[in-house]
């Protein structure tokens, strides 16, 4: 993962609302799996009307991430679709290459070969996995989602081999059970998560870089000794509302080349593909265990009010 994004193309559409009940055993098919894209598909961009905000396609405006199944002769083979909201399951994917075999050699970037996200389509539950290879090909990890709906499945990789690019792939995963709509977390510049306070200064800018700022206090006092995770101080995820749209950035500075320091301060750049609603995951690590904050923001508009802190991710950890 770069610094920078990591960025594709816009090829889902969204999950849709089954009212009572979702998925499995109503007579519905709740999600289903994204098809390969073709090539030179006109709808490879977002919309305005798909891009909440209105954001633009012009050239000086990033595409999206995490958005198709298939990039640069890779695919995402989701083998498990469908899971029970509250049960444990064991979430298996294969990453293949245009031929079609498994893809066995990765380059191990922040200490991963290979790193899952999982979010729910309302950006409430939010799961940072890093899943088991086999000597297939296949990936595994275990998985208990908390309510049923809809969610994305991102894998974030490079596979080996001179000149390989980093590529963010895509799927739709379905949790069934009885389904409730929940609304976006209202924007605020603080959150708060297993007695730890982090406040968000700045705001992604869509089709420029900006800086992002995250301090982390507890009990009132700053927090000066963050631990590294992953090789950095801080992980940071952005998915727009919607999409989905998926942004990946790490601190400026990684851990012993003089510019990052132990915290309380993590400092990010990114740059947002549009106007519209972002939902950011922060994970860092403290006395020995991994945490994560959530922060609602809107890129291209005026930075909310601290309000209420919005806690974290629910069910945000299972790193």
């Amino acid at each position: 993962m770069n610094t920078g994004l990591r960025i594709t193309t816009f090829a889902a559409a969204l999950a849709a609302t089954f009212g009572a009940a979702y998925g499995v055993g109503q007579g519905v098919d709740p999600v289903v799996a994204d098809s390969p894209p073709k090539h030179g598909d006109e709808h490879s961009r977002p919309t305005q009307e798909q891009a909440e905000g209105g954001g633009h396609g012009g050239h000086d405006t990033p595409p999206a991430g995490g958005l198709q199944v298939s990039e640069g002769g890779y695919t995402l083979d989701l083998d498990t679709p469908r899971v029970t909201a509250g049960k444990q399951a064991d979430l298996r994917f294969t990453v293949r290459d245009a031929g079609g075999r498994a893809v066995t050699a990765y380059q191990r970037e922040h200490d991963k070969e290979l790193h899952l996200i999982v979010a729910s389509r309302d950006l409430v539950t939010y799961r940072h996995l890093h899943p088991s290879r086999a000597a297939d090909g296949t990936w595994s990890t275990p998985v208990d989602l908390p309510r049923a709906g809809g969610y994305r499945v991102f894998a974030d990789f490079t596979p080996a081999g001179k000149n390989a690019e980093n590529l963010t792939l895509g799927a739709d995963l379905a949790a069934s059970g009885p389904y409730e709509a929940r609304p976006l977390p209202p924007a605020s510049t603080t959150a708060r998560v297993d007695g730890y306070e982090v406040k968000l200064s700045g705001a992604p800018q869509p089709g420029r870089a900006s800086e992002l700022k995250l301090k982390v206090s507890r009990g009132g006092r700053p927090v000066t000794d963050l631990q590294p995770y992953l090789g950095a101080y801080g992980h940071l995820v952005a998915l727009r509302s919607g999409d989905l749209a998926y942004l990946h950035v790490h601190p400026n500075g990684e851990p012993g080349d003089g510019t990052t320091r132990p915290g309380p301060d993590i400092s990010f750049t990114a740059t947002a593909p549009s106007l519209g609603a972002y939902r950011l995951f922060l994970d860092f690590k403290h006395d020995g265990k991994v945490h994560t904050a959530a922060f609602t923001v809107r890129a291209g508009g005026a930075a909310p009010d601290s309000g209420t802190p919005e806690g974290h991710a629910e069910d945000g950890h299972g790193h």
